[in-house]
């Protein structure tokens, strides 16, 4: 959960999911089945944290020792990283020897849920104590990924926002975007803010045909009125939504040739920093970056669609598991809905310069000053009304994006039409999904 590209953890983490969950329900022998709240419990916490993070949680289970003197909580990061921790929950599925608690990449949700050995909270979040609907809709999505159950609190939550350069729109003479922009105003602002003799570009897109490539063009497609799947879970993006969005974005990097693309992922933002490239579409993780760099540079929600400023997030979650004892069951749901409530999270999420988790934490003075030392922090926070779509959880994830983004790719290097690429995408992403 560091200060990484959510889609590079999503990228990695994705292609471990396979077929990992072919289990039934649980077996072996049962713990505690009537609930003593004051027995004694020892909870196993999988954090997939390490350094500062790891130690931030580790005084904060440490504080929830103090207040429940009967609960231990044996906590450790789980894996030496994040990624691993898919396969070690697996293989502690298949050998009945799982956590209470671990730490899983959004991505996962669906697989997590499908080995049936994930607790069912529903009931327990409509507590208007909870305060369930301050969490974004994406990720209240992430944590019930079939509609039925959820599986968890969220844990880290993001989203892409426009990120301008203020000194290449004051060299251009163009206004800096304001929230009410259309994609034409930003079209036209980078045609403006593109000088060829300078090689300075308006805008920047990766093509690698990584999940970068790919979750930049989901707001395209959503604002448009379009989905990446259908309800019964085929391919449903090379739809006229996505053709019409997919043809905006070929317009400007062929047509307007305002778009630098990336070949690598990366490279953008350090020429974004050298002040080389107008605007991107990025997220919280690049301000400190550009704080360190000293460039000049604004936030502001993306672009809209006929007022549909929508935008993508990739939350990841605190996936809670049972363990056939009715005390651990409850004392997991109680550590968690401590750690996610605010004044902890401030402590956690905002103190480690991540988005705060809850609408309510936005005018806190610690997430103000946090905003101060990362200005931009609160209008990706306040984004987070905007992520509002979640990204499919299901294993075929992985081909799909694969699909989606070499065939954005090709067409912003001006192979082929938005129509075709799309069409040939979803044949492939629909294999993807069925494998």
């Amino acid at each position: 959960m560091t200060h990484r590209n959510s889609t590079v953890r999503l990228a990695t983490a994705i292609t471990a999911v396979g077929a990992l969950f072919a289990l039934a329900g649980c077996s072996g022998s049962q713990g505690a089945t009537e609930l003593d709240p004051e027995a004694d419990v020892t909870l196993t916490w999988w954090t997939g944290q390490s350094d500062e993070a790891q130690t931030l949680l580790e005084g904060m289970a440490a504080e929830f020792e103090d207040l429940h003197p009967n609960v231990t909580i044996d906590i450790s990061s789980g894996a030496s990283s994040t990624e691993e921790l898919l396969q070690k929950l697996s293989a502690g599925f298949a050998g009945n020897s799982y956590p209470n608690i671990s730490y899983s990449f959004g991505a996962w949700a669906s697989e997590l849920e499908s080995s049936q050995r994930t607790l069912d909270i529903s009931e327990q979040v409509a507590d208007p104590e909870v305060g369930w609907e301050e969490f974004s809709e994406a990720a209240r999505a992430t944590v019930q990924p079939t509609g039925e159950k959820i599986i968890g609190f969220p844990a880290l939550v993001d989203n892409i926002s426009l990120i301008y350069n203020k000194t290449v729109f004051d060299a251009a003479g163009v206004e800096y975007p304001t929230e009410d922009w259309s994609w034409d105003d930003f079209r036209e602002a980078a045609k403006q803010l593109t000088d060829a003799s300078t090689e300075t570009y308006g805008y920047a897109y990766s093509v690698s045909g990584s999940e970068e490539t790919t979750w930049q063009f989901w707001p395209h497609l959503w604002q448009h009125g379009g989905d990446i799947l259908d309800d019964d879970g085929a391919a449903a993006f090379a739809s006229d939504a996505g053709v019409e969005a997919l043809e905006f974005l070929r317009q400007m990097a062929v047509d307007d040739k305002s778009v630098y693309l990336d070949q690598t992922d990366t490279k953008f933002a350090q020429l974004f920093a050298a002040d080389r490239i107008g605007m991107m579409t990025s997220g919280p993780w690049q301000l400190w970056d550009l704080g360190t760099a000293g460039t000049e540079y604004g936030v502001t929600i993306l672009p809209g669609t006929e007022g549909d400023h929508q935008t993508v997030s990739g939350p990841d979650i605190w996936a809670l598991f049972d363990t056939q004892d009715v005390n651990e069951n409850y004392w997991s749901f109680e550590l968690m809905k401590w750690l996610t409530a605010t004044d902890q999270d401030l402590r956690w999420n905002v103190a480690y310069g991540n988005l705060p988790l809850r609408t309510s934490e936005i005018d806190t003075p610690e997430f103000h000053e946090q905003v101060t030392a990362l200005p931009g922090l609160d209008v990706m926070a306040a984004n987070n009304e905007n992520a509002v779509n979640a990204r499919p959880t299901v294993a075929g994830y992985v081909g799909l994006s694969e699909a989606v983004g070499s065939a954005v790719s090709q067409v912003l290097q001006g192979q082929g039409t938005p129509e075709e690429a799309l069409k040939a995408a979803a044949e492939k992403a629909d294999q993807a999904l069925a494998d």
